[in-house]
């Protein structure tokens, strides 16, 4: 597929045109810019088409099985050996890496959090990130970071990559250019998109928002796939169809730029005189990708009970034990509520998993008070959580007909590794210190007599 070459200017991303996109989750794509560009039947010819230079992006082992390999080759202006220079340290410290344990006062708990503060400065989305858990290793590439961002600025002439690991964004407010090495990605609240490990991308406004607002899950593990979906079948959850892949498109700018890079937990810097996404054509199935969570089917019960949330996992990124998930992906979105004789929203319970949750919009049926669009909760392994009081008491007593919960979108990263809360998130003048109040109401109800109460 082609698609017309992009020249970026330094105003704000535009929505005006029409990008395009292949669509279809762990596919073998091929898309070039310029007709030719791309060779044919081999990788590697002895002088590539338009004088450009031909190179293997690797996401995973040479000898990976088939089903786990990945790897894409580029064709570029030049080689991304002459994208990064000399390089300097650089400094962003409020995104944080595992193991992160940053001294503070606060104490076990549950803990909630409204919206990130809007800034007072100009920030750009790389500038705007702020770590608020983070669990297992960045040096074992095992685990994950729960980020939120806030930014104000376009990303112009600076450009980065995560050699941490892969980079699943999730915006909340304004939409955002996501600008790849293989293509151009707009992503709107209520969809995501996901970057991969190593992958070059540059992020800018889209719209006139007064500040443009997030979350992103950084994933040190296996990189996300597709949940098993057992006895459900071949359809339904998410769809591989539904999952959209960039056309080549490239940025050829001679201009003074920067890349920065982050490598096991530290950032680094180098200047270099021209653009680096400067990829021409490519294929391959090391790919950056969006959804639209709006085409997530989700199934649940039709009588009774109320399944595990992991019936509503988009992604997962999978780890040596089977179920046991380095990190899900899971939402909570537009459903009907059928169930008879049934507690609907989700039971009190502890879990071995660590759940970080946020909030797209609407109100999420559980807690319908104080958990708020743009905030965010944590309830790490073990720790009891469910309803609040309100929500106990609303669901106790209503009439069990079908009910639509609509206009919502919750989502959360839930993760086998406990999650260390980082100083600048137990310190966020956000954070809600009154948040266990909301089960005070949970009073006795028991008084030994039989019969449901």
């Amino acid at each position: 597929m082609d698609q017309t070459i992009s020249k970026t200017s330094d105003s704000q991303a535009t929505a005006a045109e029409t990008l395009q996109y292949m669509p279809g989750f762990g596919n073998d794509f091929e898309s070039e810019s310029l007709p030719g560009a791309l060779p044919q039947g081999q990788n590697s010819p002895q002088k590539c088409n338009y004088g450009l230079y031909a190179e293997q992006l690797s996401g995973s082992p040479f000898t990976a099985p088939r089903g786990t390999n990945e790897r894409s080759w580029l064709y570029r202006i030049r080689p991304s050996v002459r994208h990064t220079r000399r390089f300097s340290n650089a400094f962003y410290p409020l995104w944080k890496s595992a193991p992160c344990l940053d001294e503070h006062s606060l104490p076990l708990g549950q803990l909630r959090w409204d919206p990130l503060p809007a800034p007072t400065e100009r920030l750009n989305f790389l500038e705007g990130i702020r770590t608020i858990t983070s669990g297992g290793d960045v040096m074992t590439q095992t685990g994950m970071a729960s980020h939120a961002y806030v930014f104000n600025e376009d990303m112009v002439d600076d450009y980065f990559f995560n050699a941490d690991g892969e980079l699943l964004i999730v915006p909340q407010v304004g939409a955002i250019r996501v600008f790849a090495e293989m293509g151009i990605m707009d992503i709107e609240p209520l969809e995501i998109c996901v970057v991969p490990r190593g992958m070059m991308v540059k992020v800018q406004r889209i719209g006139d928002e007064k500040v443009w607002r997030g979350y992103i899950c950084e994933n040190y593990g296996a990189k996300f796939t597709l949940p098993d979906r057992g006895p459900i079948g071949a359809n339904c959850l998410a769809n591989p169809r539904d999952f959209k892949t960039p056309v080549a498109a490239f940025e050829d700018k001679e201009t003074p730029c920067r890349v920065h890079v982050k490598w096991c937990g530290k950032f680094y810097v180098t200047e270099i005189g021209h653009s680096p996404l400067d990829v021409v054509a490519w294929h391959g199935n090391y790919i950056p990708y969006k959804y639209d969570l709006r085409t997530f089917s989700p199934v649940g019960a039709i009588l009774f009970d109320h399944p595990d949330p992991s019936i509503f996992t988009v992604l997962t990124a999978p780890t040596e034990s089977a179920g046991t998930a380095n990190v899900d992906f899971v939402i909570f979105p537009p459903r009907w509520l059928v169930a008879e004789h049934t507690f609907r929203p989700p039971w009190y319970h502890r879990n071995i998993m660590s759940e970080f949750m946020g909030l797209i919009h609407g109100q999420y049926d559980a807690k319908e008070q104080g958990f708020v669009p743009g905030g965010m909760s944590l309830h790490n392994m073990m720790l009891p959580h469910g309803p609040d009081a309100s929500g106990f008491e609303k669901a106790s007593n209503s009439e069990l007909k079908p009910v639509k919960l609509d206009q919502t979108m919750a989502f959360m990263f839930e993760t086998r590794f406990p999650q260390q809360v980082t100083k600048y998130a137990a310190e966020l003048e956000t954070r809600q210190d009154n948040y266990l109040e909301c089960w005070d109401g949970l009073e006795r109800k028991f008084d030994g007599t039989p019969g449901i109460k």
